[in-house]
């Protein structure tokens, strides 16, 4: 091969990679929620996979992780554990994980079988596809990850796999700013 056809692989291949980060940006956007979207959640009754009711009303005044998931989601089962230590780490500072299940409850159930979790899991089903659209997540991917602070705001979003080094980041910021 000659100059000309190296540099024309090369400027075809930048091109493919600008391309390819652009379509990734796109896919994991977020966008600003609905300004009534928490409280709209916060006024619900809301149903565990083994029946027990829970009153989103309970939930005011904590720092709140939601997470959308669904077992069918590997990167979704992937987070779990971290978000569990989380939870353990965060629990005594006021803060709530909160797992909207975004599946049928018998798969929701079966998969809390073999992974317990310290935190409430509650059925969303597909009224948490149009939740989690309302809190910022327009393609409704999954696991998306919502942060409200104490007064009922939503202050940060994640789509896509989180971190525990972000969730400490993300909480322990919040916990300053509240003081």
């Amino acid at each position: 091969m000659n100059e000309r056809q190296w540099g024309l692989i090369l400027i075809a291949g930048a091109l493919a990679a600008v391309l390819g980060m652009g379509l990734s940006s796109y896919k994991y956007r977020t966008e600003k929620a609905s300004d009534t979207a928490i409280e709209e959640l916060l006024t619900r009754e809301l149903r565990s996979p083994d029946g027990k009711m829970h009153q989103t009303s309970d939930w005011r005044g904590k720092i709140l992780i939601i997470n959308y998931w669904a077992s069918w989601c590997p990167p979704c089962v992937e987070e779990m554990p971290e978000l569990v230590r989380s939870q353990t780490k965060y629990a005594a500072k006021n803060v709530l994980f909160v797992g909207i299940g975004v599946d049928s409850p018998s798969n929701i159930r079966e998969f809390l079988e073999k992974t317990p979790v310290n935190y409430p899991i509650v059925l969303g089903g597909l009224d948490g596809a149009t939740w989690a659209k309302n809190m910022g997540n327009p393609s409704s991917g999954l696991p998306f990850t919502v942060m409200v602070d104490r007064k009922g705001a939503i202050i940060k979003t994640k789509l896509g796999k989180i971190s525990e080094d972000e969730l400490s980041s993300w909480i322990d910021n919040a916990i300053i700013t509240s003081q």
